[in-house]
């Protein structure tokens, strides 16, 4: 487990820790709750620059692709 020091505006900290505290938060929460929603910004920057990459390619080109990956996934060949 790695510890950050962060610093935040104190509406943002105030606006968690009551919205933790009136959904019973305890012990952990907090962390959990940014340890999630890093990972949602991650996850979603990286859906975005995908699409954003792939934007200019054929619609069914990319369809062909997945299909043949996913069989090849399938059949467990590299």
């Amino acid at each position: 487990m790695t510890r950050w020091n962060l610093s935040i505006p104190e509406k943002t900290d105030q606006a968690i820790r009551t919205f933790l505290a009136r959904t019973g938060g305890k012990k952990g929460d907090l962390s959990r709750f940014v340890d999630e929603a890093v990972r949602r910004r991650v996850l979603d920057l990286t859906v975005h620059g995908i699409k954003d990459r792939n934007a200019g390619l054929d619609q069914q080109k990319i369809l062909d692709l997945i299909d043949e990956e996913v069989d090849a996934a399938r059949a467990g060949r590299p």
